[in-house]
């Protein structure tokens, strides 16, 4: 068994998730402390500034020294936080900050040093997750389905386990343990957006600002038309793929509650996908935290639906916690990948390792 770090900034941009495991890549022995480090504002923008690039420029290069200290200082202070020496950690998996995904093109971008956090820190650094699947083909996205299968070993299936971040993925496991993985539509994004542009906010918390609101049903029905869903999975999206614009026109609050049906009904949608009926859901990542979300997502599949923390699970950390994981998987030579979570044409290892 590896002590394994993992590192996680997701599309939402709020900030660094750092956590623990124990594991050999294939089972999860044990759970160690995790901490999430916003990012400020100012270190948010410089990062914002470089999503959808292709070409290094000043704007990419920025960013990515911003995320690789902002990565360095995370690391130190959750070790200090929690009184656990960097010394006894065996490796570090850094996903690093994507800022463009372009499967179609066979082309991502998760900025961040891997070298530098190897040095910084004195460990070994395993990043660049998802190059080698979109290389060869694959979405490059999800990656975190296998972790979900270690994690759903004990519960009743079949499962639907979706982590809402700024994008939304669902893991479907089957009774014999088959994967099924996609990117169901937007997440948090195109809420984060509106309250940003609309009511000067970071996000809605708890979901108050759509619950003050009225989803306009005639927008939402044809949000539910939009030619992605019907897409036959594998499929993956980059963050700016689904956007806000689509609720401009109504108010504030009527806007935030559309949007949020809007996600909900997206993941609702993604059960046509699944080869047999999910028994319940379980909801993972910052979406989680919003109940006016949640209460949607009950609504819109009519199912059971659960959270990680109703589980016993860290949902904060759980993204983290998959990268370590990964990181194991890739010390190994274990695959990422699968044809059935990324399209990817055989099960593919991937990542790159540093040493200190």
């Amino acid at each position: 068994m590896m002590r394994a770090l993992g590192l996680m900034s997701g599309t939402s941009v709020d900030g660094i998730d750092v956590a623990l495991i124990e594991t050999d890549g294939e089972q999860v022995q044990s759970f160690g402390p995790s901490l999430t480090v916003p990012y400020a504002d100012d270190v948010r923008r410089v990062i914002r500034s470089a999503f959808g690039a292709e070409q290094p420029s000043e704007l990419t290069r920025a960013a990515e020294k911003a995320v690789t200290a902002g990565h360095v200082a995370a690391v130190r202070r959750w070790s200090k936080e929690h009184g656990i020496a960097l010394s006894t950690i065996d490796l570090v998996g850094f996903h690093g900050q994507t800022i463009t995904h372009r499967p179609e093109k066979r082309f991502t971008w998760q900025i961040g040093d891997g070298a530098a956090l190897a040095r910084e820190l004195g460990l070994r650094v395993v990043n660049d997750l998802r190059r080698a699947d979109v290389a060869a083909g694959g979405q490059g996205a999800p990656l975190v389905p296998i972790y979900h299968a270690a994690l759903a070993r004990d519960l009743p299936r079949p499962l639907a386990i979706v982590n809402i971040g700024g994008v939304a993925n669902v893991t479907w496991v089957g009774v014999d343990g088959a994967l099924l993985a996609f990117d169901t539509g937007p997440g948090n994004a195109p809420i984060d957006d509106w309250c940003a542009r609309r009511a000067g906010l970071r996000y809605d918390t708890d979901g108050a600002l759509a619950a003050a609101g009225m989803v306009h049903r005639t927008r939402l029905a044809r949000f539910g038309e939009h030619r992605y869903f019907m897409r036959v999975p594998p499929k993956s999206l980059d963050r700016g793929d689904f956007s806000d614009t689509w609720a401009e026109g109504l108010s504030v609050a009527d806007g935030a509650a559309t949007l949020t049906y809007g996600t909900a009904q997206a993941i609702a949608l993604a059960s046509r996908h699944f080869p047999a009926a999910a028994a319940q859901w379980v909801i993972c990542g910052g979406g989680a935290r919003n109940p006016t979300l949640l209460r949607a997502i009950v609504e819109v599949t009519g199912n059971k639906v659960v959270t990680a923390a109703d589980l016993g699970w860290d949902g904060d950390a759980l993204e983290a916690q998959a990268f370590g994981f990964l990181a194991a998987r890739s010390l190994r030579g274990l695959p990422l990948t699968f044809p059935t979570t990324t399209g990817a044409p055989k099960p593919l290892s991937g990542g790159r390792l540093h040493l200190p």
